[in-house]
């Protein structure tokens, strides 16, 4: 089925004229995992939260730089739902809203979130101009997905998911 949903992605992709750039690497879970796959690509690495706010029933995609730590009360704080009232959704809600399971969130699903229900948080270094590409898993976890900032922009504004851009430093 990811390769299926990957195959989506990839057509969508160039419908909108997008280049992509992938690394192919064995199925990972975690950034520890990935990140010996990934050495010299040449871009940020991204860390991908599936995430929700307890009061209002809220979905967020939460994307980072790898090496970035997400202190959830800080980041509850920041998007105005109350310290304490964000925490890991389940796997079933990530399946049913972005069509990937545990270990694949990324921020490209948000392709298959026709309805934009789920709010995207965007790490500003990300597309500051630092880095030439930013890599996602593309729908499996067997892979790594490199595209351009200004193309992620694009890509996200396309799918009616225009990001809350953060600082996580």
């Amino acid at each position: 089925m990811s390769e299926d949903l990957r195959s989506e992605l990839q057509e969508f992709l160039e419908t909108l004229n997008i280049r992509w750039r992938c690394v192919e690497h064995p199925p990972v879970f975690t950034v520890d995992e990935m990140m010996p796959h990934l050495q010299g690509v040449g871009g940020a690495v991204t860390k991908n939260l599936f995430l929700k706010d307890k009061k209002k029933k809220s979905l967020w995609l939460v994307s980072v730089r790898h090496d970035r730590q997400v202190n959830l009360g800080d980041l509850a704080k920041k998007l105005g739902v109350g310290g304490g009232n964000l925490r890991f959704a389940d796997e079933a809600a990530m399946l049913e809203k972005l069509k990937v399971g545990q270990g694949c969130a990324t921020a490209l699903a948000l392709m298959f979130d026709k309805e934009a229900s789920v709010k995207l948080v965007l790490d500003r270094d990300l597309v500051g101009g630092a880095y030439e590409m930013v890599y996602f898993h593309p729908m499996t976890n067997s892979a790594s997905m490199g595209l351009r900032p200004d193309d992620l922009l694009r890509f996200l504004k396309e799918t009616g998911h225009e990001p809350l851009l953060e600082s996580f430093e």
